[in-house]
């Protein structure tokens, strides 16, 4: 079992920022990818960014240049900064951590609680 706890969650007003942090239980370098996805009312839950251990970020085209995906991994945390909010990122974020079993190449998705970030006009 892995387990995910996001955290940093709230309401702000458009252009505002938030900084969301996602705390894991195990070394976040043991996984392939650690990412943030979030689902908006009425809608498919989507991808937002990616930081592939040992690869290169990746950004949706709707957040790119505005939010930046980090990690610390002294303390197996990773990090989503929001600048210049708007009020369609209003959403349930989630973090999100995938890895692949040596052996049987079986792989694995595990995902956080969600926090809520609300942007008002």
């Amino acid at each position: 079992q892995v387990l995910l706890v996001e955290s940093g969650g709230g309401l702000v007003q458009a252009g505002g920022s938030l900084r969301l942090s996602c705390a894991a239980s195990r070394s976040i370098s043991s996984f392939n990818v650690m990412g943030w996805y979030r689902q908006a009312p009425g809608k498919q839950r989507e991808l937002v960014a990616t930081i592939p251990t040992g690869g290169t970020t990746n950004y949706a085209d709707s957040v790119k240049g505005r939010f930046t995906i980090s990690r610390d991994n002294a303390n197996d945390t990773v990090y989503l900064q929001m600048n210049s909010l708007k009020p369609e990122d209003t959403a349930v974020y989630y973090c999100n951590a995938r890895a692949r079993a040596t052996i049987s190449l079986r792989e694995f998705s595990y995902w956080g609680q969600g926090t809520q970030v609300t942007v008002s006009s």
